[in-house]
């Protein structure tokens, strides 16, 4: 009786976590010891040290692109530095201004979210014109909040490099590039601790959106239906959503901050405990789009629990009047794991 207790337990926690689709993607970032001339080639020997991510695949993660797209990083005391390859047979772009949405354009886009909590995370776009778009997200779109806009990395460094013709439709293209170097005292703004994260991991993930095009007098736009209606963009990331949302934060990757140097060999794992916060943010998703009835979660929280590590840990729903929180005890360490209302995660000593 025992046994089959615990499989009803673990199919359903198999059923809640169908969502999370895969285990996030992880990513070791070196340290460089030489300063890196952002001139979108990444022709350093430092960038040849360090491998590529593995390359994206769809926003839902099942589909292969047709293009390779795929990302390095490294680091120093000033910078986070990104080098993205892109294929692409026909590269095009027509927006100039900055802050102007990028993605109406092919682009590539980082995400990054220092705290893990899903809030307050930072947002970057760039197309074939090195023209940018970067603003601070206070809370995923799921959730009313004001998305700053006019928020701009101080120091930013940016390019872009062709291996083709930018915007001529007569031939076929192989590439482009984009490197970026991001500073550390922009990126502290929203994160734990000031400084370099190192030893630490943040939440990051990347995306590439691409769409098919029609010539009108040789001038490349995104292709309409027969209805005037632009067709939908392709989104290809490096750690697959299950959705297509970039705003699901808790489902991106991990990205390790070595103190070793590139050219060096460190090692990195997802930390198991971080199991039990995808689980509640599932719990919450699932609340939101009320596939779960909070009120029975409350009053049967063992329909809800998990097995984890060979124990059964049962969430707790905790109402306020702002709301509820939903809580997990953290059974390796004297601390509970939060969701609240508003999908912040919190994790709280006791």
């Amino acid at each position: 009786m025992k046994n089959f207790l615990s499989l009803i337990i673990f199919l359903n926690f198999l059923n809640f976590t169908k969502a999370q689709v895969t285990t996030p993607q992880t990513y070791i970032a070196y340290q460089t010891y030489d300063s890196l001339t952002i001139d979108g080639k990444a022709d350093e020997n430092e960038w040849s040290k360090v491998p590529f991510t593995s390359r994206f695949i769809d926003i839902e993660g099942d589909k292969i692109p047709p293009y390779s797209t795929k990302v390095k990083m490294l680091y120093d005391q000033k910078y986070f530095y990104f080098y993205a390859e892109l294929e692409e047979q026909h590269i095009w772009a027509n927006l100039y201004q900055r802050d102007t949405v990028i993605f109406y354009n092919n682009d590539f886009e980082i995400f990054i979210d220092p705290t893990g909590d899903t809030h307050n995370y930072y947002e970057f776009e760039i197309n074939a014109l090195n023209t940018v778009w970067d603003l601070l997200i206070t809370k995923p779109y799921r959730e009313p909040a004001p998305i700053i806009d006019s928020w701009d990395i101080q120091g930013l460094k940016s390019a872009v490099q062709i291996n083709g013709t930018l915007n001529d439709g007569t031939d076929l293209d192989k590439s482009w590039s984009v490197e970026i170097a991001i500073p550390w005292q922009v990126l502290e703004e929203a994160a734990a601790t000031k400084g370099v994260p190192t030893e630490q991991f943040w939440r990051v993930n990347f995306s590439r959106v691409n769409w098919d095009y029609e010539l009108t007098d040789g001038k490349y736009n995104r292709k309409k239906d027969e209805n005037g209606n632009y067709l939908p963009e392709y989104n290809w990331v490096w750690s697959p959503q299950g959705v297509i949302n970039m705003h699901e934060p808790e489902k991106w990757g991990y990205v390790y901050f070595s103190p070793k140097y590139a050219g060096q060999n460190d090692t990195f794992e997802i930390p198991k405990t971080e199991e039990i916060k995808w689980y509640l943010y599932k719990l919450y998703r699932d609340i939101n789009s009320k596939k779960i009835n909070l009120d029975k979660l409350s009053q049967n929280p063992k329909d809800y629990e998990m097995l984890w590590e060979e124990k059964t840990l049962v969430p707790r729903v905790e109402k306020h009047w702002a709301g509820y929180n939903i809580i997990i005890e953290n059974p390796n360490g004297k601390e509970d794991f939060v969701i609240q209302q508003d999908g912040k995660f919190l994790s709280i000593s006791k």
